[in-house]
């Protein structure tokens, strides 16, 4: 298409200088549109602050307080820095600093209720840090504009926590801003204000997002910052208490024991669009966001209802039409893993390269990156229906919270590839499926009790219920979403850690222990990985592409 261009343009045009001009235009275009294609990519990346992201910090400051009396000096940044590089905490994207959260550490019965941010910060210095101190005291938390709307605020929050159990400090306390309330303040107490905004009846952009990152009002401070003119120098004496105090537990950073899945037993229903099929999405990850889970687990071929569009084709021409669709959801999919922090495994769905139609589930992981994993084995209606071919490769993932492999309903069916993936030291398998009918329900759900068994794994399962009447091969489903685990003294008795109302659309929120899964391959009453008879036997993976 490029090229054709190029040469009705060439038709028209005789005189050299013109033509370069003209291609010159259209190199620069080009060069533009994937630049501008690789800044949609993001990155995320949670880390300690250092001394060379100065000036990508500086220039968030002054956005987000709009004056450069109310950022840092270069010498109060390395002092911050060298006082207590480990509470300096930001995310990044593509290199770039997005978001800050900076702290230190005190004695709080040296300073009290009553003080000042330069009081307890040292004049923004942190020469008041005090390594045997009791208390997490947070200076300071900004987002760049850009990056609004995107929770980060949250992550630095819960990273925030998380340093303060590890370092078993009693509690996390900062003194809050209360922008808002300028707007209010002929009209009423700055105690007035903060009743309202915990009810609800009034916004305010840092204590609204303070309490619902269960953090507490202690008290009304006055004078607290008197450069703030918005908050009338007035600030809220916040505390978040750390119930795990006096635990010896290890710094930020360390990949996570206990796991929080989150499965979405989804209904099929007519959707107008794409829009309206990634609202009920969305809806869903809010939902098991909102419960901190860790993984959001979708069914194969969750998108299935657009192919009501297609109805009028025959099988094999609307799926193909279908995957038109894969790379818009995919993509609205890993936003969605950004903004919501959580990990999803986008179900399945068809992708067709004008040759091969395979059936692909994405990892959304929620730093910004993708994976994917092709269905391997194919089922003869999913051959004579819609011509679909399998993949070559199989991957255990490597996420924040474990080891993951991913196998899409059929696949779960051959023993071989879970023992695969469990010899890479997969934690958690998760298998999205679909199902018309109760037999072929229970090969997946009996099938994936066994990998859990004979894998020492967690097995997460689930798939669609309702029906499709307009959609040729797709029109009942039959679903129970489960999460099964190895059969030990350490799980339930049934192995069996959640289980789903049967063809009912809901969700499982349920936690799995990995150190568990480690427990049971060094002591388990049976280990099935360590006492394999390997010099009888072993699979061998023979494609190497």
């Amino acid at each position: 298409m490029f090229l054709a261009h190029i040469e009705n343009h060439l038709k028209n045009y005789t005189c050299i200088s013109t033509i370069i001009y003209i291609l010159g235009t259209f190199v620069a275009n080009f060069i533009l549109m994937s630049k501008q294609k690789e800044e949609l990519e993001h990155r995320l990346k949670l880390r300690n602050i250092k001394h060379s992201d100065f000036n990508d910090i500086r220039d968030i400051m002054v956005s987000t307080y709009k004056t450069q009396a109310m950022s840092w000096t270069k010498d109060e940044f390395k002092s911050q820095l060298n006082a207590f590089p480990e509470g300096q905490i930001c995310l990044e994207d593509n290199g770039k600093v997005v978001a800050v959260a900076m702290s230190l550490i005190v004695d709080y019965s040296k300073y009290g209720d009553n003080h000042s941010y330069d009081q307890i910060t040292g004049f923004g210095k942190f020469d008041t840090h005090d390594p045997e101190g009791d208390t997490l005291y947070g200076t300071d938390v900004f987002v760049d504009r850009e990056y609004r709307g995107l929770r980060l605020g949250r992550r630095l929050y819960d990273a925030r926590k998380e340093l303060c159990e590890n370092l078993n400090l009693r509690s996390i306390i900062a003194g809050g801003r209360i922008p808002g309330y300028s707007k209010f303040a002929d009209q009423m107490s700055p105690r007035k204000y903060i009743e309202l905004v915990k009810n609800k009846e009034i916004f305010d952009p840092v204590l609204s997002f303070q309490l619902a990152n269960e953090f507490h009002v202690r008290k009304v401070i006055t004078k607290y910052l008197p450069e703030d003119t918005d908050s009338r120098a007035y600030a809220t004496l916040l505390e978040w208490i750390n119930i795990y105090y006096e635990k010896d537990e290890k710094l930020i950073g360390n990949k996570k024991t206990i796991v929080r899945l989150g499965l979405v037993q989804w209904k099929m229903r007519r959707f107008i669009d794409v829009d309206d099929l990634m609202q009920q999405v969305e809806f869903f990850v809010d939902t098991v966001s909102d419960y901190q889970s860790d993984f959001c687990l979708f069914p194969e071929f969750f998108n299935a209802p657009l192919l009501a569009g297609f109805n009028k084709m025959d099988a094999s021409e609307a799926i193909r039409n279908l995957a038109d669709y894969t790379e818009e959801i995919v993509n609205r999919m890993r936003d969605l893993a950004l903004s919501y922090n959580v990990n999803i495994i986008a179900g399945s769905m068809p992708e067709y390269d004008g040759k091969k139609l395979r059936n692909v589930s994405y990892l959304c992981r929620r730093d910004g990156t993708m994976d994917k994993q092709y269905k391997l084995h194919i089922t003869p209606d999913e051959q004579s229906y819609w011509g679909l071919q399998g993949g070559n490769g199989i991957k255990v993932f490597d996420t924040d919270a474990g080891k993951i492999g991913i196998l899409i309903c059929y696949d779960v069916e051959f023993p071989e590839l879970g023992r695969i993936l469990a010899e890479k030291e997969m934690d958690i398998l998760f298998v999205p499926f679909w199902t018309d009918t109760k037999n072929a329900y229970l090969r997946v759900s009996t099938c994936a009790k066994a990998r859990a068994i004979e894998n020492e794994c967690y097995v997460a399962i689930t798939g669609s219920v309702g029906n499709l009447p307009r959609v040729e091969n797709m029109d009942i489903q039959h679903s129970q979403a489960a999460i099964y685990s190895p059969s030990d003294f350490s799980f339930p008795h049934d192995a069996i850690i959640a289980e789903a109302s049967l063809n009912t659309e809901t969700t499982i929120v349920a936690d799995v222990d990995l150190g568990l899964l480690t427990k049971l391959r060094k002591t388990g009453s049976v280990r099935n990985l360590e006492q394999r008879r390997l010099d009888l036997y072993s699979i061998q993976w023979k494609n190497k592409r």
